[in-house]
C-alpha cells in the first residue's frame, strides 16, 4: 500500500512549518534513517528522516511551500514491490492513515504564555462554511484574524473543502473587505489596542521612497511573544554597577592556563560565559527566584538553565545552557561556542532553545552601558548586561579607577518581587567582584 509522508511536528507547540527544500527526487529508493528533507520552523531550520523505506512516487508540496501544516501529506512512498506510477495516481484517492514523519529526539514541553485576551467578533450564520454552521478555518487564520479584528465569518476559504486558511485572512486584512465584527464587553484592561493598518502608515510616506520586505516567520514570532510578555508580565527594573578587575584578572590567567589542543586553546573564557556562570550560581544561592509563573502554581525549578540571547540574521534566538551552575567556565566557554555557531546557521533543536529558568541578554560589545530587557516566558527574569568600562569610584574615602558594568534585572513581579530580585542581584554581584567563588 502506498505510504503518506506528512509534514511533522518539531516542536509542541508546531503548527505548521515551511517545506524549505527535499533532498529526494520522485523515483529515488529512500530508506528508514534516510535525509529526505528540510523544514523551517520560525527559529531554526531542521532535517527530517524518513520513517519507511520505498521509492518516491509523489512529491505533493514542493520546495519554497510555506505554512504547511503539520500532518498534511507532503509526499508519496510506493512500498517494496509496488508501482510507482500507481501508488503516485493513489495518492489522491482515499488514503490509508498518514504515517508521519520521524520527529526529532525527545523534546522538551515549553510554557507558552497565553496571548492576551482579544476582542471576539460576532459571528454570521449565513456565512458559515460548515452545513452544522461552524466555521472551518486554522489555528493560525483564526489567530491572525483576531489579530486583525476581521470578522472571520466574512472571510471566503480557499483551503481544502472551503477552509479558512492563513491567505485567505491576509487577503482580507489587506483589502479591508471583512469587516470588524461586534465587540464583545471585555476590560479596558484586557483590551487590546487595535493594530495600525499597512495603509495607514504607507500613506505618511512618499510613494517610492521605501520598499516593503515582508515579515519572516521568525520575525512574526518574535514580534507576537515581544507583545504578549509587555501585556501579560508585569515588569519592574533592579540595575546595580558590579566592579569588574578581578573577573578579568582571573579570565586571563584562566585563559593563559587553557591547553593546547591541534594547535588550538582548548577553550577561550569570555565574560559573558563568566556572567552566565554567575547568573546559574545566584540561582542556586536563591531558589525563590529560579521561578516561572503559571496561573494555578509557581514553577520552582531545580536547576539554573540560563539562555543566552544571540543575534542572528533576521531576529535573535536564545540556545540555552542547562544546569549552568553545575558545568565550569571552560565548558559553558565551548558550549556557548557551538551553540551560538549552530543558532547563526539556523541549526538548533527545539529543545535547544526553548524553556530555560532565566535569560542574559549583553550589549556591551556594542558599547551600550545600560538598558533593560524584556522577559521571554516562561522565565520570571532576564539580566541586561552592559559594556565594562573605567570609571571613578571612591575606595577608602578616596577617589580610585575600576572597571565598571552595570547590569539591570527585570523580573516578574508575580514571582519574583522586588526584595527577592535584590536578593538576586546582590547574589550575583558577589560572584562577579570575587569570581574565585565560580570555581569552587
Amino acid at each position: 500500500m502506498p505510504i503518506n509522508i506528512t509534514m511533522p511536528a518539531l516542536s509542541p507547540t508546531m503548527e505548521e512549518g515551511n517545506l524549505a527544500k527535499w533532498l529526494v527526487k520522485e523515483g529515488d529508493t529512500v530508506s528508514s534513517g534516510d535525509v529526505i528533507a528540510e523544514i523551517e520552523t520560525d527559529k531554526a531550520t531542521m532535517e527530517v528522516e524518513a520513517v519507511d523505506e520505498g521509492t518516491v512516487a509523489r512529491i505533493l508540496i514542493a520546495e519554497g511551500t510555506e505554512g504547511v501544516k503539520v500532518n498534511e501529506i507532503i509526499a508519496v512512498l510506493a512500498g517494496e514491490g509496488e508501482n510507482a506510477a500507481e501508488a503516485a495516481s493513489a495518492a489522491t484517492s482515499p488514503a490509508p492513515a498518514a504515517t508521519p514523519v520521524a520527529p526529532p529526539a525527545e523534546q522538551k514541553e515549553e510554557i507558552e504564555v497565553q496571548p492576551a485576551p482579544v476582542a471576539a467578533v460576532q459571528s454570521s450564520p449565513a456565512a458559515a462554511n460548515g452545513q452544522d454552521g461552524r466555521i472551518f478555518a486554522s489555528p493560525l487564520a483564526r489567530r491572525m484574524a483576531a489579530d486583525g479584528r476581521l470578522d472571520i465569518t466574512a472571510v471566503s476559504g480557499t483551503g481544502p473543502k472551503g477552509r479558512i486558511v492563513k491567505r485567505d485572512v491576509e487577503s482580507a486584512l489587506a483589502s479591508g473587505t471583512a469587516k470588524a465584527g461586534a465587540i464583545a464587553p471585555a476590560s479596558a484592561a484586557a483590551a487590546a489596542p487595535k493594530p495600525v493598518s499597512d495603509d495607514a502608515v504607507l500613506r505618511l510616506f512618499e510613494e517610492g521612497s521605501y520598499e516593503l520586505v515582508p515579515h519572516d516567520g521568525m520575525r512574526k514570532t518574535i514580534a507576537r511573544r515581544l507583545v504578549e510578555s509587555k501585556q501579560s508580565v508585569p515588569h519592574f527594573y533592579l540595575t546595580l554597577n558590579c566592579e569588574l578587575d578581578a573577573l578579568l584578572a582571573l579570565r586571563k590567567q584562566l585563559n593563559d592556563a587553557a591547553p593546547i589542543r591541534d594547535d588550538k586553546p582548548a577553550y577561550k573564557i569570555s565574560v559573558n560565559d563568566m556572567v552566565i556562570k554567575a547568573m546559574a550560581l545566584a540561582l542556586r544561592d536563591v531558589p525563590d527566584a529560579n521561578a516561572s509563573w503559571t496561573e494555578s502554581n509557581m514553577v520552582k525549578h531545580k536547576h539554573s538553565d540560563v539562555g543566552v540571547a544571540v543575534s542572528i540574521p533576521g531576529g535573535l534566538i536564545t540556545p540555552i545552557v542547562r544546569r549552568a551552575e553545575e558545568k565550569g567556565l571552560s565548558t559553558i566557554a565551548n558550549e556557548m561556542k557551538d551553540l551560538a555557531s549552530r543558532a547563526r546557521e539556523r541549526k538548533l533543536l527545539p529543545q535547544e532553545y526553548q524553556g530555560g529558568t532565566t535569560a542574559v541578554s549583553n550589549l556591551g560589545m556594542f558599547g551600550i552601558t545600560e538598558f533593560s530587557a524584556v522577559i521571554n516566558p516562561p522565565h520570571a527574569t532576564i539580566l541586561a548586561v552592559g559594556a565594562g568600562e573605567q570609571r571613578p569610584v571612591i575606595k577608602d574615602g578616596a577617589v580610585a579607577s575600576a572597571t565598571v558594568m552595570t547590569v539591570t534585572l527585570s523580573t516578574d513581579h508575580r514571582a519574583v518581587d522586588g526584595a527577592l530580585g535584590a536578593e538576586l542581584l546582590q547574589a550575583f554581584k558577589g560572584y562577579i567582584e570575587n569570581p574565585m567563588g565560580m570555581l569552587v
